[in-house]
């Protein structure tokens, strides 16, 4: 994964202080630097509909969005969705995998983006690498066979791997923004919106009902100009759970009142459950102790739960941002080690197997 395209170099600050900018290459440059083959492109339009069949209750499969809170690491990314293939396989008969590949991250005050932000982990923000380097990333992702799934954060960047994603995620401080609701509306796969940080469903209610409906709204083409968009809408979103400060919403009486809602607005009784964030206590290890009560709903006849989210990575939990950094450990949220994870998957599996 050596391949780039360069950004200019950055215009001179002037007197008056005004920010600096540097022009990048648009997606479309990208995207024939680093193309997307036939086979490829028919494998990721497979996994698209593979994923809408689980929402729409055609696939009695769970969805399983598993992988690290986000990537820093391409090598042990890489090490990692090897693996996560590998269990893929034993486990398709009662699941579908997809892999986490979060390039983006969003931050309350400050601190490291992403990868597709700070590629280098030192501050120097060289986008145009980042956006190359996860680009790449995710074409090898692909390549094994796995569906992917990321967090769109900032729309501009959606552009440089929209071909190449499964399923996406807007998340809790983005489902209220009207750019990402029309974003949303206009992406060619489906989407799972979460619930807002204050633990409520509303906001995320509210942005489903907006994403299904065609906009019309202010958005830059293919080749990096200004452009009016027109989207369609989009029809495969769902709910995504993951607590709030008042603490976890994965317990049954929470999910019966949110169905209620669901079916009061007519809108499909179709819910993840992120067992990581609140739900956990932003305690990774707590994250089996999760799926394990949000599958035990779902074997008692709770089919509103189409699937589940993991955050996790080579090995359990998270270290500091710094220059020596321990191989395969998240340096953002914990996460819980492949060992664990992949246990827990097969434990899974066979009780499913055996309902």
């Amino acid at each position: 994964m050596n391949s780039s395209v360069s950004a200019l170099p950055l215009s001179t600050l002037n007197p008056a202080n005004e920010a600096l900018t540097q022009r990048l290459p648009s997606s479309l440059q990208l995207k024939q630097q680093l193309p997307l083959s036939n086979a490829l492109s028919q494998q990721v339009a497979s996994h698209r509909q593979a994923i809408r069949a689980i929402l729409n209750g055609e696939d009695p499969r769970l969805l399983l969005i598993v992988g690290p809170c986000s990537i820093h690491d391409p090598k042990s990314a890489l090490e990692y969705a090897a693996k996560l293939a590998r269990l893929a396989e034993e486990v398709s008969d009662q699941m579908l995998l997809v892999m986490r590949a979060y390039v983006e991250k969003p931050r309350t005050t400050v601190g490291w983006k992403g990868l597709a932000y700070d590629p280098h982990l030192d501050g120097s923000d060289d986008m145009a690498a980042g956006l190359t380097l996860s680009r790449e990333l995710m074409l090898e992702m692909i390549r094994l066979g796995l569906p992917i799934a990321t967090e769109l954060l900032q729309p501009m960047a959606a552009g440089y791997f929209d071909d190449l994603l499964g399923w996406v995620a807007i998340g809790a401080r983005t489902t209220e923004s009207q750019i990402h609701r029309e974003m949303a509306s206009g992406l060619n796969m489906p989407v799972g919106f979460k619930n807002g940080t204050d633990g409520g469903v509303t906001v995320a209610v509210d942005a489903m009902r907006s994403a299904a409906h065609p906009h019309r709204h202010f958005g830059v083409d293919s080749q990096g100009h200004p452009a009016i968009v027109q989207t369609p809408g989009n029809p495969d979103t769902h709910l995504v759970l993951r607590g709030g400060h008042l603490g976890p919403n994965y317990d049954r009486e929470s999910v019966a009142r949110i169905q209620t809602d669901l079916a009061r607005l007519k809108i499909p009784g179709r819910i993840m459950v992120d067992c990581s964030h609140a739900n956990s206590g932003k305690d990774p290890l707590r994250q089996p102790a999760v799926f394990n009560h949000v599958l035990e709903q779902r074997l008692n006849g709770d089919r509103s739960l189409i699937g589940m989210m993991l955050e996790s990575h080579l090995f359990d939990g998270c270290q500091p941002l710094g220059a020596s950094l321990q191989y395969g450990v998240s340096i953002t949220d914990g996460c819980l080690g492949f060992s664990a994870t992949e246990q827990l998957l097969l434990d899974a599996a066979v009780r499913l197997r055996n309902a």
